[in-house]
């Protein structure tokens, strides 16, 4: 994990942070390699548009670094703050690093993506039995390649930010179940609806994969984007 304060906590220099950067890519590489997608992934977006935002306005680096108060006014409740960054010597030297970083972090999340896409292309979503009219909440049935089943429930939530509105999805983890010809996923389904009596007819959902991929860090987080954009 890199800290998202990577860039100004520390030593600013060069060597020092291309060092920081080639450890953190040495280890997402090596996640990548056994398809283990999340946190990883979901890290190199936020420091990807986090360095070129920063590269796009020097003001956004000026205020990425802490200041000091240098004068005080009690009269107007002001703070009077000078940045703890003003010669042009380190400013050089922080250019220089986002330069360096930015064609790194976009190689890795370019290389996440691909496995993202490519797992993504062997998942296949479908209703189990007959879906109700709200389907905001219900059940999630993840099988990889083997005949185990892992069930969740879960709750497409609606969230608001400022350039819109947003779905997101809560899941809980309830068991996982071995799939047979006498256990099928409409007797799971039936077996659910008799054990959690206060949701009577789930919107039910199964997510198989083709491949065998890590469950946490890959499956679940790739079939929760499926399940949304389903529902949706």
């Amino acid at each position: 994990m890199l800290s998202k304060d990577w860039l100004t906590e520390k030593h600013i220099d060069f060597e020092y942070k291309k060092y920081v950067l080639l450890a953190y890519f040495a280890e997402v590489d090596k996640h990548f390699e056994i398809n283990q997608l999340y946190p990883d992934l979901a890290e190199l977006v936020q420091h990807y548009r986090s360095v070129t935002r920063l590269k796009e306005s020097s003001a956004h680096l000026q205020e990425a670094f802490p200041k000091r108060v240098v004068q005080i006014s009690p009269e107007k409740m002001l703070l009077n703050y000078q940045s703890l960054i003003e010669n042009d010597q380190l400013m050089q030297e922080l250019l220089a690093i986002i330069n360096f970083s930015i064609p790194q972090f976009k190689h890795y999340l370019d290389e996440g993506k691909k496995i993202y896409e490519f797992i993504e292309s062997q998942l296949v979503i479908s209703p189990v039995g007959i879906s109700p009219l709200n389907r905001e909440f219900g059940y999630l049935f993840l099988t990889n390649a083997s005949n185990q089943t892992h069930i969740y429930n879960y709750t497409i939530t609606i969230f608001q930010q400022a350039d819109g509105q947003y779905r997101g999805i809560n899941t809980n983890y309830l068991s996982t179940v071995s799939r047979s010809l006498s256990n099928s996923y409409e007797s799971i389904k039936g077996g659910l609806i008799g054990a959690y009596k206060a949701m009577p007819n789930p919107a039910t959902y199964l997510i198989e994969s083709s491949i065998e991929v890590p469950l946490e860090s890959t499956l679940l987080p790739i079939a929760k984007r499926m399940l949304v954009k389903q529902v949706a």
